[in-house]
């Protein structure tokens, strides 16, 4: 590979590699939200075929072999594993300077020791070296995770969901903590009367509560809550286009629900957006009462491909930034909660980098002094969620924030071998602090900055989270 990928990848002065080899390098992971399945984690799933743990779900991958021309059954279809794992191959050289070229080289490399470049010359060598190491024991779901030296893994789940796999995992020896993180979603997603009400009817029986109005809607909500929390979850998640903020009368809002819950007829925008931000702001006081931390994921444009969402579903790369006002509702919706103190911790991620100051700034309008970094501008998401992308969100971070107090890197992947994005990310964060000091930017004061580092990496997130077990209720 020659320059490529060596020990010192992406640490460009002498301070850089000093503050990465020294303070970064060896931190464990807290990886509080990823789309990790827990029932894989739970069986300590091998896997067959590299195609198999590697492509089976990576939209990421999935886009740019439709760039090349590739044909879906060899990303999503029928096609033989091996035949897949050739046409990613032959893709794999056309995707330089895209985020895909070095994580892919970064995952070969770490997990199965391969470093020769992946291409269509190599594709049988590679995925036949790979996949006599999945076959081993030491390949499995968790052994994988111990591999990366992860400490907390956060899954994202439905406020239907049993959490068996959870409760198993926390019955187990397994030494890393495998935690929930409550997605909501589907309470809220008024767009298709039929589905939202086949959903509401799983909830209710999750729950054990008849849904027939708003209130009873939030005390089935609530009664999850509770049940999260029972089996250790500390934190939710929310992917929304944007903050919703439209108060209504307690009559209103009750007329509105009762039209989609009893009538199943559809609603208006205005009459979605009444009921989204009455639920979200609820679910926040909720949330505060458990000192949990909520999540929002802003600015996706999702399923923009009618004909492709029609034949695959949601979820399978045709999603794109999108341009939504974000500024006024957020800042009302925050607002409301922080009136009577009831504003939990609060982690905003967007999507569109036209938004990065507009978030950056948000952030520091709630800031109470209560909690260190209550609320967090969250690391840069999705499509930004590579070099440049990094750079600007820690950069804005620090001239609008404080970098000191942000809680670093996450996955939001589905992949085992996605560990290696934390590892990305701190070569990336210490390279920026490193170059400054070279530039006379910043004090040559490595036992300091080694801290911020080690911080931001690690620290942080550790303090901020409380993450302490908590019995299961049967």
């Amino acid at each position: 590979m020659g320059k490529f990928l060596t020990e010192d990848f992406l640490l460009h002065s002498e301070e850089a590699r000093e503050l990465y080899h020294n303070y970064a390098s060896d931190m464990p992971i807290i990886d509080y939200h990823s789309h990790l399945p827990p029932a894989e984690i739970s069986e300590d799933r091998n896997f067959d075929t590299l195609t198999s743990i590697w492509l089976d779900g990576d939209h990421y991958k999935w886009r740019a072999m439709r760039t090349l021309g590739i044909d879906e059954q060899y990303i999503t279809g029928n096609a033989a594993d091996r035949e897949k794992f050739r046409k990613w191959a032959y893709a794999v050289p056309y995707t330089m300077r895209n985020p895909l070229y070095h994580w892919t080289h970064m995952e070969l490399k770490n997990y199965f020791g391969i470093e020769i470049l992946l291409n269509a010359d190599t594709a049988d060598d590679i995925y036949t070296t790979a996949n006599e190491q999945l076959r081993q024991p030491n390949f499995s779901a968790r052994s994988l995770l111990k591999r990366m030296n992860v400490e907390v893994v956060c899954t994202t789940d439905d406020p239907v969901d049993t959490l068996d796999h959870h409760q198993g995992l926390r019955e187990s020896d397994f030494e890393i903590t495998v935690l929930p993180a409550f997605r909501p979603d589907a309470a809220f997603n008024f767009d298709d009367p039929a589905s939202y009400n086949s959903y509401i009817d799983e909830l209710q029986e999750a729950s054990n509560i008849e849904i027939s109005s708003l209130n009873s809607l939030l005390e089935a909500l609530g009664q999850r809550v509770d049940y999260f929390h029972q089996h250790g979850c500390r934190l939710s998640d929310h992917g929304l286009q944007r903050m919703y903020y439209r108060p209504a009368s307690p009559e209103q809002l009750n007329r509105y629900y009762r039209r989609i819950r009893n009538q199943g007829k559809e609603l208006s925008e205005e009459q979605k957006q009444a009921l989204t931000s009455h639920i979200l702001l609820q679910l926040g006081r909720m949330y505060n009462e458990h000192d949990w931390v909520q999540q929002f994921h802003l600015g996706a444009l999702r399923n923009a491909n009618e004909r492709m969402y029609n034949k695959m579903g949601p979820a399978v790369g045709f999603d794109s930034i999108g341009d939504f006002q974000q500024s006024r509702a957020l800042a009302n919706f925050l607002n409301e909660l922080d009136k009577n103190r009831e504003l939990p911790k609060t982690i905003l991620y967007n999507l569109n980098p036209a938004d990065n100051e507009v978030i950056a700034t948000m952030t520091g309008n709630f800031n109470d002094g209560s909690v260190r970094g209550k609320i967090q501008y969250g690391s840069a998401w999705w499509f930004l969620d590579q070099k440049d992308g990094m750079e600007e969100q820690m950069n804005i971070l620090s001239n609008m924030g404080l970098l000191s107090c942000f809680i670093g890197m996450l996955t939001d992947s589905r992949s085992f071998l996605s560990f290696p994005r934390h590892e990305y990310f701190r070569r990336i964060l210490c390279n920026l602090i490193g170059n400054d000091v070279a530039n006379g930017e910043l004090p040559d004061d490595m036992e300091w900055l080694g801290k911020i580092v080690s911080d931001i990496c690690y620290y942080n997130a550790r303090e901020y989270f409380d993450f302490h077990p908590a019995p299961v209720k049967n």
